[in-house]
């Protein structure tokens, strides 16, 4: 799995849900610079990630509404599909790959993997990041570099000022190169400030959003963690993101210490 940054974002031996790696297509190519004339709005983001989600959905497999992962989405989730002018939608693809992520038209995709090591509240902390690079907008440059990767445009073609219809094979390029996007430092700090507001302000545990990232940070070590694939190389410095919400959960009076936070040995999804 690519990194995740997506507009906005686990299991290897102890997986028994046959998953998979998540299907994005192949590599997208080589851009020509006349395609910086092309005008991208943040509607074109929106249909465009419309369309390479409901691409992935038909290409991954996806957990169904009796599902576990369903289930427990649904228990923790359902009450946020419309968040902060927000219309959200979400799924759980049963895959390998430990991910989530959200997009401008609001899908959110869990990972099977992901949820199988994140408690309740680190999940939650984790969705309402990748909520707040959507509601931040920061998903547009994004968006735009990844459809401009898929279509291949030429200088002719990129003149263009608006966006062209993708084939099938370029819209799974382009849900490749959405994984493949990055934020700046500042668009994920900020996005680390709106889900900690989001669960202050939905009075869930903030110390959740310091334990994910310290995991985040245990999967960092790569091969100390045999067994797991490694997640968020978007979000660096987890180590330092977490004592960054520590601090701040001490000044809001909201700190309960959780003790030593280490990745679990046995699924969490029942």
């Amino acid at each position: 799995m690519k990194k995740i940054t997506l507009c906005l974002i686990f299991l290897g031996a102890m997986n028994s849900i046959n998953a998979q790696k998540i299907n994005l297509g192949k590599a997208a190519g080589i851009v020509s610079n006349g395609a910086k004339a092309l005008t991208f709005t943040n509607d074109d983001a929106i249909k465009l990630s419309k369309e390479s989600v409901d691409w992935m959905d038909k290409n991954n497999p996806v957990a169904g509404p009796k599902d576990p992962y369903t289930v427990r989405l649904n228990k923790l989730f359902a009450k946020h599909k419309s968040q902060d002018g927000l219309n959200l939608n979400y799924k759980v693809y049963k895959v390998k790959d430990i991910n989530a992520f959200a997009c401008a038209d609001g899908s959110v995709r869990v990972f099977s993997s992901l949820m199988d090591i994140m408690n309740d509240n680190e999940l939650l902390a984790i969705i309402g990041h990748e909520i707040g690079h959507v509601k931040n907008q920061d998903t547009k440059d994004a968006m735009k570099s990844a459809y401009l990767k898929a279509a291949a445009l030429d200088a002719a073609s990129s003149a263009s000022s608006t966006v062209a219809t993708l084939n099938d094979s370029q819209v799974g390029k382009m849900a490749n190169a959405f994984l493949d996007a990055s934020h700046s430092k500042k668009q994920e700090s900020e996005a680390d400030t709106y889900s900690y507001d989001f669960m202050k302000n939905n009075k869930y545990d903030v110390v959740g959003a310091y334990s994910a990232f310290k995991k985040l940070a245990l999967l960092s070590q790569g091969s100390t963690q045999t067994g797991f694939e490694k997640m968020f190389n978007s979000h660096p410095d987890s180590e330092k993101r977490a004592q960054a919400i520590k601090k701040r959960a001490e000044k809001d009076g909201l700190w309960k210490d959780p003790g030593t936070v280490s990745l679990p040995t046995s699924k969490l999804t029942k």
